[in-house]
């Protein structure tokens, strides 16, 4: 979401680009599946809910990237160049059905045995 500048234009264009990924990618794979009836239309729709569900937990992210200061407060200290080889490299998991839903949920259930185990 930040790129080279971080500007809210690019901020709004990615969480679109976020939002209308799970719709369309989700629209399609559904109906690919109701209406192919060899087992390879279907698989290529389920592929494509799949990969469209991966964009849901990056949606919610760019949402809350969103806010004033956000981003910048998540990219303090963060070398901004060398980060962006490495998630160029990382976005491919897009093409892997359901793998950044799995991410999140795994994210989510660390960051909550983290609250709730006692110190």
């Amino acid at each position: 979401m930040y790129g080279t500048q971080g500007t809210r234009r690019r901020r709004l264009i990615i969480l679109a680009e976020f939002l209308v990924g799970v719709v369309a990618m989700v629209t399609l794979g559904s109906w690919l599946l109701a209406s192919s009836d060899g087992l390879g239309g279907r698989a290529i729709g389920l592929w494509f809910i799949g990969a469209g569900l991966n964009y849901a937990p990056l949606s919610g992210y760019a949402i809350k990237l969103m806010r004033p200061g956000a981003l910048d407060a998540e990219l303090a200290g963060v070398d901004v160049g060398r980060e962006l080889g490495r998630y160029t490299v990382l976005q491919l998991w897009v093409f892997v059905p359901l793998s950044l839903v799995v991410f999140d949920l795994r994210d989510a259930l660390s960051r909550r045995r983290a609250r709730t185990t006692p110190r």
